[in-house]
């Protein structure tokens, strides 16, 4: 059967502009790529202690068998949930199966016609995809522009609409964070207004979240964490009101029309939180980015600005970024260019994780040799 010309043609040209994304392989290298950054996904503590809880519990099942509205509600979901939202200072969660599923279901669903979103034009692409569903009006801010979100909300306001604000208190792409106390102020001082904030990337590195830790939980209407970066497993939840977990399960098509997580994918949830509440690897990974501020300091390497485990150095064109990874790579360092168009134009870059397994020689040594290849 003949590929259709119009795809051939755009694939042609993600080739020239040297931008043609490529399935990643599984390398010995030294992590600086992960969203590992607990060390979760590799523990073998969570790997035996999901084993036995399953055996334990006479939990001898491979799949959920359905969606949660059928068969695949089995009792994991409900004890996991509660004890979600009890860690989490939230009247109810909802598990989905992934960050991409509860950002599609959520915004696709939730905003209704005549409704305003005001997002930061940084967002994560599912958030962008989810608002693309709905049947809302959005507009974008500056990014953790105060000043303009707030002037944009002024602009907007009606008494008979409700308005979206949406943020992520751990931006991906860059690994800075808005000021959520001002947003959430601004936010308060507006009628009809209510705050959504995607965690994704601040669970488990900074405990249960930004939000959490700045004592924000009321201010926010709804949060949206993910367990596949700081946990190390899969699956995602919305916090908020038993209204909003009603309203997901009757009307977000993500969360209705597919199987439910495995018993297993549960309990390892269950686990890897129970390990969050008593390792220290937060205080190890905390440490390693303290020193790889400190060292990328000393070195005159300029990255954008960040207190999170995600640390970037923009670094202009396609084929630039892509070399000075590959010399890194070669010097046995895992990290990733991110290039054009997941980023704007001439905003490529290096993207460095850190994760508590990394010891400070390395994080010194990968900066070095950026350091290196950057002059030259």
């Amino acid at each position: 059967m003949q590929f259709p010309e119009k795809l051939h043609q755009k694939i042609t040209q993600r080739e020239v502009q040297n931008s043609l994304r490529k399935l990643g392989k599984e390398n010995s290298l030294i992590d600086f790529s992960s969203n590992d950054y607990l060390g979760f996904a590799k523990s073998e503590i969570i790997f035996d202690k999901t084993h036995q809880y399953l055996i334990d519990n006479n939990l001898k099942i491979n799949g959920a068998t359905g969606s949660r509205l059928l068969s695949g509600n089995h009792a994991l979901y409900t004890e996991i949930e509660k004890q979600l939202a009890k860690l989490h200072n939230s009247e109810t969660s909802l598990i989905f199966n992934s960050g991409y599923d509860a950002n599609i279901g959520f915004f696709a669903s939730v905003p209704q016609r005549g409704d305003i979103i005001l997002y930061d034009e940084l967002i994560h692409a599912s958030i962008r995809d989810g608002i693309q569903l709905s049947n809302a009006k959005s507009f974008k801010f500056k990014h953790n522009d105060i000043t303009h979100l707030d002037e944009m909300l002024k602009r907007v306001q009606h008494d008979d609409i409700e308005i979206y604000v949406i943020t992520e208190s751990v931006f991906s792409m860059d690994g800075d964070s808005p000021d959520l106390v001002s947003i959430s102020q601004i936010v308060e001082k507006h009628t009809n207004v209510l705050l959504v904030v995607d965690e994704a990337h601040a669970l488990g590195v900074f405990g249960y979240g930004l939000i959490q830790k700045l004592q924000l939980e009321n201010a926010v209407f709804a949060r949206i964490i993910t367990f596949g970066k700081g946990l190390g497993c899969h699956g995602s939840a919305i916090l908020g009101c038993k209204q909003l977990q009603q309203y997901l399960v009757n009307f977000a098509r993500s969360f209705i029309y597919t199987t439910g997580l495995s018993p297993h994918a549960l309990a390892t949830i269950k686990v890897a939180y129970n390990e969050l509440s008593n390792c220290h690897s937060r205080e190890k990974l905390e440490q390693n980015i303290q020193h790889f501020i400190s060292e990328s300091k000393r070195l005159q390497l300029h990255f954008i600005e960040s207190a999170s485990a995600i640390h970037c150095c923009v670094i202009s064109g396609n084929e630039r970024v892509k070399n000075i990874a590959s010399q890194l790579q070669q010097k046995g360092f895992d990290v990733k260019p991110i290039l054009s168009p997941t980023v704007p134009l001439n905003q490529e870059r290096l993207r460095f994780c850190l994760h508590s397994y990394n010891s400070k020689e390395e994080i010194t040594n990968v900066l070095e040799n950026l350091a290196t290849f950057v002059v030259s």
